[in-house]
């Protein structure tokens, strides 16, 4: 391994700082930075890539930033499947959860062959509109179905491989894979699911229904819903990054990907600390 793309969370000083910092001790050690084309433009830094292609150039991707940095790569690398160290600079970091002060410990762990990665299910999302499919996308946390404003209920007709399971009456639809369980859906009262685990979750979001709960299903399973109705602002939001406007009786279909994500992991803490650290499980 000798290319290691960086992509940062380019408003925030501190994250650019960092990275200079980080393309300094590459250099040092004899392996190739190759930055992020937005990024090197603040670090004026001559040799910049385009966001979508670096993952094609690299065999080690460094994200300094958030959780919200992180997903955004996390796309952007969807099937070349580079392993990803996520720094975290941001204000939670469920997935970012080395700190800047491990970072350094964390590259020399991976450049060794001595770490963690934790290999993460992605969501396939497509659109079909009049039977034809009108775009096919990735995410790793979520697919969410929901609209603007007025503020008026809509109807999702909602199958599981072809079964009908409901057609919910519901301000929107969250469709999560277990990583995306700690994001959206947790605040709609979905489970909190080991992003181990393969499975879907399908989380309504303020059910017209009080009978209406989270449902998590197979990962080899398909998952359909269709948006039954006739009115504007109803969008597809992957990731809660990128929107998709939606049209009457469009059909959202959620699997599972080919690919995964593969985090690299401190190996000093462990998932379930770090859902008691961010949670604050045991504190009064």
């Amino acid at each position: 391994m000798n290319r290691v793309g960086v992509y940062a969370k380019v408003q925030d000083p501190r994250c650019r700082e960092v990275a200079g910092e980080l393309i300094e001790w590459l250099n040092g050690r004899g392996l190739v930075p190759m930055v992020e084309e937005c990024l090197s433009r603040y670090l004026e830094w001559d040799d910049g890539v385009d966001a979508d292609e670096l993952p094609a150039l690299v065999d080690l991707v460094v994200v300094l930033g958030g959780d919200g940095t992180l997903i955004s790569a996390a796309r952007r690398i969807g099937v070349r499947e580079v392993p990803i160290l996520g720094i975290n600079l941001g204000s939670l970091g469920f997935l970012t959860e080395i700190p800047v002060s491990g970072m350094y410990a964390a590259l020399d762990s991976y450049l060794s062959g001595n770490c963690t990665i934790s290999e993460r299910m992605m969501l396939e999302v497509s659109v079909v509109r009049q039977g034809q499919e009108v775009g096919v996308f990735q995410a790793l946390n979520d697919a969410v179905i929901n609209k603007g404003a007025p503020a008026k209920i809509i109807n999702l007709d909602t199958s599981v491989d072809g079964s009908f399971l409901a057609a919910f009456k519901a301000d929107g639809l969250i469709l999560a894979s277990p990583t995306g369980s700690t994001g959206y859906s947790l605040s709609a009262y979905g489970p909190i699911i080991d992003p181990t685990l393969d499975c879907l979750l399908i989380t309504p979001i303020c059910s017209h229904t009080l009978t209406n709960r989270p449902l998590v299903v197979s990962a080899e399973t398909e998952v359909n819903v269709t948006l039954d109705s006739d009115m504007e602002n109803v969008m597809l939001t992957l990731d809660g990054q990128v929107g998709v406007p939606l049209r009457y009786r469009d059909i959202v279909s959620v699997k599972k990907a080919d690919h995964r994500t593969h985090l690299i992991l401190s190996g000093e803490t462990d998932y379930f600390q770090v859902l008691r650290t961010k949670l604050k499980w045991g504190e009064r």
